[in-house]
């Protein structure tokens, strides 16, 4: 029997260490991919392509009582003349189908079927503010991922972009926790690429490690 539970505590220990090394390397790839992201933008200030400055009118905020997901989901489609709400969504699924970034593309291209919505994932910030503008250019609003504080908390959020004054570093979101917010570049980058979340806790952390949840991401409408 010692032989046997001495094998049995040594193949536990090589799945043990395989687990913690599978882990390690997943973080190690994560913090490649975010240094990436954050490139220099400072140039974007003053290229002619960005110095109008855009709005979308006349979209209000829903303040979400399900999920951000349904909620930014109802904002659109209340500015779209349609009339697809949290409450509707939740019926129809008894659940949140919106929780990561595909499924939330997914379920888009379902509620929208007249445009087509495309996920951005892991960007360089001038790439983030490249597709921002000119999805803000076509006439639409821009959803996207970050970190937003309900309170006192850090949460993982959707909002939506509603305008862009880029030479006078003012972004416009359209906020789900119920209120419209001006921020500079650098606060919105800090917060796509969750540079600003405080203390993200671990299973979170490892959430972006193995793709779960993604960085300086937003989705293009069409």
């Amino acid at each position: 029997m010692g032989e046997v539970m001495k094998k049995v505590f040594k193949i536990i220990g090589i799945v043990l260490g395989g687990i913690i090394l599978v882990a390690l390397i997943a973080f190690l790839v994560a913090g490649v991919r975010t240094r990436l992201i954050q490139n220099d933008y400072s140039s974007v200030y003053s290229n002619p392509k960005y110095e109008k400055a855009l709005k979308i009118e006349n979209v209000e905020v829903i303040e979400q009582h399900i999920s951000c997901g349904y909620a930014v989901i109802e904002m659109i489609s209340s500015w779209n003349g349609g009339d697809v709400t949290e409450d509707s969504l939740y019926k129809e699924y008894g659940t949140i189908v919106t929780s990561t970034g595909n499924k939330f593309c997914e379920e888009m291209n379902k509620q929208f079927p007249e445009y087509e919505t495309k996920i951005h994932k892991y960007m360089k910030n001038t790439e983030f503010i490249d597709v921002m503008y000119d999805t803000l250019s076509s006439g639409m609003p821009v959803p996207f991922e970050w970190a937003a504080k309900y309170g006192d908390e850090w949460t993982l959020h959707y909002s939506l972009i509603i305008g862009a004054d880029i030479p006078n570093d003012r972004i416009t979101v359209a906020n789900p926790y119920g209120y419209y917010e001006e921020l500079t570049l650098e606060e919105l980058l800090n917060r796509t690429s969750f540079k600003s979340y405080e203390n993200m806790p671990l299973f979170l952390k490892m959430g972006f490690a193995v793709g779960i949840f993604e960085k300086n991401t937003l989705f293009s409408i069409r």
